[in-house]
């Protein structure tokens, strides 16, 4: 019976994404190989408990929402989470999975909503973006820049220009918390008129990313 590390089950709002504000069952899977500067779930990087897939999702359908986000940490550096992702989207739920994008798409069910955020320069994790696990995304799916001072945001105007993205998946701006000012961020993006839409982490504004939240 296939199992994995999970660090937590929670029901909360979904903070991000094309779907914020909609109440969500997130499963926060254990451990990441990347170490963002900006990263707020570093309790995630480690410890947690082996459960089985059957009981995950008898744990998510306890709740009466049809939405579910996978999460981390990166997920997909546990080898049995596309397995979870399919058997979620077998049960009908909305299945979302927040990547990295620093590990291969190719075996994740093409019905998964896939949010991958590609690293910006200030992540300090630039390097680790595989650009070929973009060919994976459809119009459903969604690429989310964090972005930290002006450099981040050219870089990733740039790189989505080069990719295509706005022809391909939605494309999402998000500043980072207390570094990026929102409102300066906002206003380059309508100057630039760029078909990105801006988010702000709504959970963090609700409940200052308590875990759990």
């Amino acid at each position: 019976m296939s199992v994995l590390r999970i660090t937590e089950v929670f029901y909360s709002l979904q903070g991000e994404s094309n779907s914020v504000g909609i109440p969500t069952v997130f499963i926060r899977l254990t451990g990441c190989p990347l170490r963002c500067v900006y990263c707020d779930t570093a309790y995630a990087f480690s410890g947690g408990k082996k459960v089985n897939i059957a009981d995950i999702i008898a744990e998510t359908e306890q709740y009466a929402t049809q939405y579910v986000t996978v999460t981390g940490g990166e997920p997909l550096a546990q080898p049995a989470c596309p397995e979870l992702l399919t058997r979620l989207l077998d049960k009908d739920f909305i299945v979302s999975l927040e990547t990295s994008g620093a590990i291969d798409l190719s075996s994740v069910d093409t019905r998964t909503v896939k949010v991958m955020d590609l690293k910006t320069p200030s992540s300090g994790e630039l390097s680790k973006n595989i650009y070929e696990n973009i060919q994976y995304l459809d119009a459903k799916d969604q690429v989310k820049f964090v972005i930290g001072n002006d450099e981040d945001y050219e870089w990733s105007k740039k790189i989505a220009i080069e990719q295509d993205l706005f022809k391909r998946c939605q494309v999402l701006f998000s500043p980072v918390m207390g570094v990026q000012s929102p409102t300066e961020l906002a206003d380059k993006i309508l100057h630039d008129r760029l078909p990105v839409r801006f988010q702000i982490q709504l959970h963090k504004l609700l409940w200052n990313n308590a875990q759990g939240k």
